[in-house]
């Protein structure tokens, strides 16, 4: 791919908050930052759906549910981005309201628990709890069982992806997935040369794209303290021992972002193991271009197109 970085983006770049160095960087100073780019736009009025409601899973784990006017709808849980320590209702809020109006579909967005106070599983076992609570709830939601979905940005990409063969194992109905340029192998911790030579992006777009591969270190630390874990198929879906069978996915990654290349090797094992794939690679894009939308083109035309193939997938 030899697109450039788009103009507007690089222009973005330059007035974004960054991760700190690995070196200097905590939880609370990285869910702060994330925060605090979201407040950034709090002077734009949000879209509006139909009704937002604050509710919360039987375990506690708070969601929050979009949704437009109208019954048997498809029904969207969403798990928010943020490398696993960070993100949460607040900085995904927007995306979440822009994503119930695109689709018209119920959106339940999920507080799962986050690092390093509940390492792994934790986050996995709340996504696949909040996956088990929509299908028992759908009607009350408004849902329509026949129409339900699975979606995440980055460390949320990579929870919807992990749920997804949870609802194969589970028999859970799953009609499609969206995966955001998600991660998909932690093998290695992002840390292993032997694994990051499978995926040029890691030292490609190291670091000046907005997300860098220390800070995708600094995460995996978090997420997998223990070392032994990072193979695990809940934290590194592209090594399930099948994918046979799965729902109908579309996979995005971005041109400049160190995930890139594990986004595209989880689309082509998809495809390998019989799935339907609709993919979108985001020339020109960085990692977070979804958040960009509203002020780049480009990004705003691929998250258009991204969703419009979601919609359909959903039916």
């Amino acid at each position: 791919m030899d697109t450039p970085l788009d103009p507007v983006v690089a222009l973005v770049l330059t007035k974004l908050p960054r991760f700190e160095s690995s070196q200097v960087m905590t939880p609370a100073s990285c869910r702060k930052m994330m925060r605090d780019m979201a407040a950034a736009r709090n002077d734009i009025p949000p879209p509006q759906p139909g009704s937002v409601e604050e509710a919360a899973l039987p375990a506690g784990v708070p969601i929050r549910i979009y949704r437009p006017a109208g019954q048997g709808l498809p029904t969207v849980v969403y798990y928010h981005g943020g490398g696993w320590v960070a993100g949460d209702l607040e900085t995904h809020d927007r995306a979440c309201r822009q994503m119930a109006i695109d689709l018209n579909a119920v959106v339940v967005s999920v507080d799962y628990r986050r690092p390093p106070e509940a390492p792994f599983p934790a986050a996995y076992d709340d996504a696949v709890a909040a996956m088990q609570w929509a299908v028992a709830n759908i009607a009350s939601l408004g849902g329509d069982a026949r129409r339900i979905g699975v979606a995440g940005d980055s460390a949320g990409g990579n929870l919807a992806a992990a749920c997804a063969i949870a609802c194969r194992d589970l028999g859970l109905p799953l009609k499609a997935q969206c995966l955001i340029y998600p991660a998909t192998d932690l093998a290695g911790g992002y840390r292993e040369a032997a694994c990051n030579k499978d995926y040029p992006s890691r030292e490609q777009n190291a670091s000046g794209y907005f997300l860098e591969l220390d800070t995708m270190q600094w995460f995996a630390d978090h997420y997998l303290p223990d070392r032994s874990q990072l193979n695990d198929p809940r934290a590194s879906p592209i090594r399930a021992p099948s994918l046979a069978g799965l729902a109908p996915a579309v996979v995005t990654s971005a041109q400049f972002d160190p995930l890139r290349d594990e986004g595209i090797a989880y689309a082509q094992a998809l495809r390998a193991a019989g799935v339907t794939v609709h993919e979108h690679r985001g020339a020109g894009l960085v990692h977070g271009y979804v958040g960009m939308a509203p002020a780049v083109p480009s990004a705003f035309e691929e998250v258009r197109r991204l969703r419009a193939d979601f919609k359909a997938l959903l039916g």
